[in-house]
């Protein structure tokens, strides 16, 4: 690139312009997937026209990066879009900093800070630092050749420019369209927008600059030829074998009296929780946090540990793995625990979005605790912060494939369905949690939400109560949307958001038998029986 330094800036000032058209003005949408395939690809024609070649590890990035790009624009609940954003913008930074060395999966966090901080300075400095290097080579070709004269350039636009002038205005009295169209044109230089353009040209110059030191880095210190975990370990080891297994041990037999309370009393079934006087949801709510958070902690204590240990003989090796192992399968008991707890709770009150979560996570955290014992057995412990990115990967692709508004639409609705069937069939009430279905909250759901609820609105077999609810809901969301009355460009292109248009189109005329009564701050919903539910967004005049 230095032999040619205008590609590297016609190419990012371009990428910042894309930015600017994208993005001004413009709700998130399909522009953010959009411009960061463009940046990839830019960067990689750059690099690869200089000659540079990634590495074959390298490239196992790339499908991560278009799995993530595309589920911001195919999602839209909050947490599956933000981790789908953060792991986008992860796998490029990820891309950059390993270019041609590929070594990311043997990263510790140590190196993933300071490959950070390097790319930080190579933001700020790099593009400077290019710009004179190339300037310098030049210097000597520019001697050789003739100087490039820009005055009969400009003496050629001083000339032409009263000329233009005169014809157009002639076209325009000619063509009334023309006319209008030039007027357009002429209304986009008045001074009262100079202050935007001026800013607008700011930050696609800013723009252009990082985007300059993100390729500069990605071809000059991307080689991975020394990662801090090569060398010597940042902290020696100085805690001693006894002292260590003493900690681990007492830990492992606390933890070990934990786990055969927990067979007798919490595994031996439903009726033991009834005799200590709790209901199902206050005995997981009373332990579940608890016991993650000591799954947690134990973890990072274990880990801490091992960098900090003396092991000089083979038998206080194998002791100190035997000890860490233990500790790992006891966590494993626990965190089952854990997940038996969260599904006492989802068996009286459904799911929500904080409890489909946690449901999620636990089976990556369980996964992570399963490769800690793995890599603890073959003395490999300094590949557990890949382990950790797997299972940070792991969650964040899970989310958007379990779809998690439309799995708490599907859950709960199928829960009220078996709620009602089983209270029907012995001919008594519900027990606790009657009435927590709650269509309220179903409205507060994203637009991943809305084709599942208008499947649910369309099926026979539910009972009129559950269809009238569902109803109300989605009375309610399409009110909300047609409050909002925003007009989207194909810049904020978003599929949820396509489809749950769509889904609300096929049931129009079904919804329109509901009726919307606007209140002071808010909105309530009269179904065709004349049950009231209250809408759950506020309205401001």
């Amino acid at each position: 690139m230095k032999n040619n330094p205008n590609k590297l800036w016609i190419a990012v000032i371009a990428l910042g312009w894309a930015f600017d058209f994208l993005f001004w003005k413009q709700a998130p949408g399909a522009n953010f997937a959009i411009f960061a395939m463009l940046c990839v690809t830019a960067a990689f024609y750059l690099l690869m026209n200089d000659g540079l070649r990634p590495h074959r590890t390298t490239l196992i990035l790339i499908p991560l990066f278009i799995f993530f790009a595309a589920v911001t624009f195919i999602r839209a609940e909050p947490m599956t879009v933000f981790l789908a954003y953060t792991f986008t913008l992860f796998t490029m930074t990820l891309l950059t900093v390993t270019f041609l060395g590929g070594r990311w999966i043997q990263y510790t966090i140590a190196d993933y800070v300071a490959k950070g901080v390097m790319l930080l300075a190579s933001l700020i400095g790099r593009p400077v630092t290019f710009s004179l290097d190339a300037k310098k080579a030049q210097t000597e070709a520019e001697i050789k050749t003739a100087k490039f004269n820009l005055w009969p350039i400009l003496r050629g636009l001083l000339i032409a420019l009263p000329i233009v002038a005169i014809f157009a205005s002639l076209l325009a009295s000619a063509d009334v369209v023309f006319g209008q169209r030039l007027g357009d044109f002429v209304e986009l230089f008045k001074l009262e927008n100079l202050p935007e353009y001026i800013f607008r040209v700011i930050y696609i110059l800013f723009i252009a600059y990082a985007l300059a030191g993100v390729v500069l880095h990605a071809a000059s210190e991307s080689k991975d030829e020394k990662l801090t975990s090569d060398d010597k370990p940042m902290i020696p080891a100085f805690l001693g074998f006894t002292e260590s297994a003493i900690v681990l041990g007492s830990v492992v037999i606390l933890f070990a009296l934990f786990v055969i309370v927990q067979f007798q009393y919490f595994f031996g079934g439903h009726a033991n929780i009834n005799v200590e006087g709790y209901t199902y949801s206050e005995y997981a709510v009373k332990g579940f946090g608890e016991l993650v958070t000591v799954a947690f902690f134990s973890l990072f204590m274990l880990l801490g540990l091992n960098a900090i240990t003396k092991r000089e003989t083979e038998s206080q090796r194998k002791i100190y793995s035997g000890l860490g192992v233990a500790l790992v399968a006891l966590l494993l008991v626990m965190l089952f625990s854990a997940y038996q707890r969260l599904g006492l709770y989802e068996a009286v009150y459904g799911f929500s979005r904080l409890r489909t979560y946690t449901h999620v996570v636990l089976y990556w955290i369980g996964t992570l605790l399963v490769a800690t014992i793995v890599l603890e057995i073959t003395h490999k412990e300094r590949y557990f912060t890949f382990a950790l990115l797997v299972a940070s990967f792991g969650f964040a692709i899970s989310l958007p494939i379990v779809n998690v508004d439309a799995f708490i639409v599907r859950q709960n609705i199928a829960h009220e369905i078996k709620s009602v069937t089983t209270s029907g069939n012995s001919g008594s009430s519900r027990v606790e949690g009657e009435d927590n279905f709650d269509e309220q909250y179903l409205t507060q759901l994203s637009d991943d939400a809305v084709p599942a609820l208008v499947t649910a609105f369309k099926e026979k077999s539910v009972s009129t109560d559950l269809h009238e609810q569902v109803g109300a809901s989605l009375a309610c969301v399409r009110y909300d949307r047609e409050q909002e009355k925003r007009e989207y460009s194909w810049q904020s292109f978003n599929f949820a958001r396509f489809n749950a248009d769509n889904a609300l189109t096929s049931v129009d005329k079904n919804l329109d038998e509901y009726e919307i009564i606007k209140e002071d701050w808010t909105a309530k919903v009269v179904t065709p029986s004349g049950e009231e539910f209250q809408c759950s967004t506020y309205y401001y005049d």
